[in-house]
């Protein structure tokens, strides 16, 4: 219900919005634009898609997930069979039991979230996905009302769409591109937010559903988890841009080929029929990318409306009035937009930060924060129709306001941050 009532929000709130621009301000082809318009043609004023283009798009989009649904599902079929997921399971029960009290003791959906986890903090967007869809359907194998988003998948979903990531690759790649002087300068925040958000979401879950989270197990892994990552950031500050990428590459894609590697020699130990494995775990996955079609037409097109319509323009110039009228620094309203534009759409907020940077300069403080902003959680909203539709879930109870929350926790600390950091 919650999800229904925030998508007719968004087209409600679009609308008036553009009448409002077309009525009062003159702008009579603002509607046009909203409908046909097409990010690529010279004439748009808007320079984004309209809702026919955005179709076109969503529909793409899951044609190309088709290939590495297929793929990985596929893989994750071959490991299955040769017990390889149970295997991972095991090793990581002892804190998910804590954190998932409904799940079974070596449940496969342990595995498969573990996986998924892996792939995020490694900025493996591809891998994730089919990895994170088969913890879904895992999960929902164990939700005894179908319709209904269960306790461990609200927990599951909310800590994947914090995003938390070692090493923002992507975002460094284009402030290099932009000229900045240090591309790097927004790795140390990006982390740190990543992990804040992360922290945020188990906690705002965990009081939820009565989790005990200061029990021996959950403290020691965190911990654990935090020692790490001081290591891998001392370790990190002592390279340069191209050592970043460097080691980035050598770390995410040869950890991808390790894994597969694994997981053939594992099919191959356990006498199972590899390839015949591999194939009936793609099927699935050509099945999963169909059936999320109707989900990601329909908030695309949602949040299409919203930004054709100037909405966001409307709500940044609403903020920073607000905080000049008080009498405070407004530099960081500058850098917002990729903030809000975020949870909504990930190629969106890219080109919020690029269009941030191109304004402002790579080195200013806007900059600096829409690229911590862009490096440091998920998308909320596609992970929810994307992770939902595609177990049939219509009732997603609080889990949006949960993963809104924790994003929140992570703008915040954001904005702490690149003033602590940049000034």
């Amino acid at each position: 219900m919650a999800l229904s009532r925030i998508w007719s929000a968004f087209i409600i709130i679009a609308i008036v919005v553009a009448s409002i621009k077309c009525f009062f301000f003159g702008q009579s082809d603002i509607f046009n634009w909203m409908v046909i318009g097409k990010a690529d043609d010279p004439a748009n004023p808007l320079k984004l898609d309209g809702i026919i283009q955005t179709c076109w798009v969503s529909v793409e989009l899951c044609l190309k997930l088709i290939g590495i649904l297929a793929l990985f599902m596929g893989l994750m079929s071959i490991a299955e069979k040769a017990g390889g997921i149970r295997l991972l399971s095991r090793i990581v029960g002892p804190f998910f039991s804590k954190l998932f009290p409904d799940i079974p003791k070596g449940h496969p959906s342990m595995g498969h979230m573990i996986m998924n986890f892996s792939a995020n903090l490694l900025g493996l967007d591809n891998a994730a996905t089919p990895f994170g869809l088969k913890a879904m359907e895992s999960l929902q194998e164990l939700n005894p009302s179908k319709d209904v988003a269960s306790n461990a998948q609200i927990m599951f979903l909310c800590l994947h769409a914090a995003g938390l990531n070692l090493i923002p690759v992507s975002v460094i790649a284009i402030r290099a591109s932009q000229n900045a002087s240090n591309p790097t300068d927004i790795f140390i925040p990006c982390l740190i937010v990543t992990f804040m958000g992360t922290l945020a979401a188990m906690l705002i879950v965990s009081f939820k559903q009565k989790i005990n989270i200061l029990q021996p197990i959950i403290i020691t892994w965190v911990l654990c988890l935090s020692v790490v990552i001081a290591l891998l950031v001392l370790y990190i500050t002592s390279l340069n841009a191209d050592g970043i990428k460097s080691f980035s590459g050598l770390l995410s894609n040869g950890l991808i080929l390790l894994i597969f590697l694994l997981i053939v020699l594992g099919g191959l130990y356990k006498k199972i029929d590899v390839f015949d494995a591999f194939i009936e775990g793609a099927k699935s996955g050509f099945d999963t990318a169909i059936k999320i079609i109707p989900y990601l037409v329909g908030m695309l097109v949602a949040i299409s409306l919203l930004r054709t319509s100037g909405t966001f323009d409307v709500v940044i110039s609403g903020i920073k009035s607000g905080f000049a009228y008080l009498g405070a620094d407004t530099r960081f309203v500058e850098g917002l937009p990729t903030a809000l534009i975020r949870p909504l759409s990930g190629g969106a907020a890219r080109g919020m930060m690029v269009s941030t940077m191109q304004t402002y300069g790579p080195d200013s403080f806007a900059s600096r924060l829409s690229g911590i902003f862009q490096g440091a959680s998920d998308t909320t909203f596609y992970v929810i129709a994307v992770y939902f539709g595609s177990v049939n879930i219509k009732n997603t109870r609080y889990a949006i306001g949960a993963m809104l929350l924790a994003d929140l926790v992570g703008v915040i600390t954001a904005i702490l941050l690149a003033y602590l950091f940049f000034g």
